[in-house]
């Protein structure tokens, strides 16, 4: 089993916290990761995005040119990076702040999630990232739900803790949101 992810977005949307949670969940598993951050120097506002490989052997390296999934969460990387999703591969999207277009690929699954509106339902835009690991969790079955709820203890500062409902709560939605069977 190998599982590769690609999420990318805008700083202060927590993609990285995303990756970090995914890259948690997994190891609660008993699975091999890598988790590769990357981020712009702004504070807010530029470009964050990582890949994280999930694996029951040995992970290899973290650099993955065409990943199976992406998860975009902004126009800009969905311009830049929804292209490079593997044929056959699933391109999850934020569709709250990306307009796909003339954007046609018949070779990927093209997911669109109202994300925002999602999370802003839930009562806190900042749980977008919750959203998309939820719609992630349950299209590819890489981690469990369950797994990610426990790995919250774990990415999330003990201060923040409270929060943990919440979180749970936003990841639900996004994997009721996949299109999955595993979300029915």
């Amino acid at each position: 089993m190998r599982h590769d992810v690609f999420i990318s977005g805008f700083g202060g949307q927590g993609v990285l916290l995303a990756g970090n949670l995914l890259g948690y969940a997994a190891m609660e598993e008993g699975k091999n990761v890598s988790f590769f951050p990357s981020y712009g120097v702004e504070k807010r506002g530029g470009a964050a995005m990582c890949t994280v490989v999930i694996a029951d052997g040995e992970v290899g390296s973290p650099v993955v040119g065409n990943p199976s999934v992406s998860v975009i969460l902004n126009q800009t990387s969905f311009d830049k990076y929804a292209s490079r999703v593997k044929p056959g591969g699933v391109c999850i999207v934020n569709s709250s702040l990306v307009e796909m277009g003339d954007f046609s690929r018949s070779d990927i699954e093209l997911i669109p999630i109202p994300m925002n509106e999602i999370a802003m339902q839930l009562g806190d835009l900042r749980m977008v990232n919750m959203v998309a690991v939820g719609a992630y969790a349950a299209k590819t079955g890489a981690v469990s739900l369950q797994s990610l709820e426990e790995a919250l203890r774990e990415t999330l500062p003990e201060r923040n803790h409270r929060f943990i409902p919440a979180n749970v709560r936003a990841i639900e939605a996004g994997a009721q949101r996949s299109g999955s069977p595993l979300s029915k």
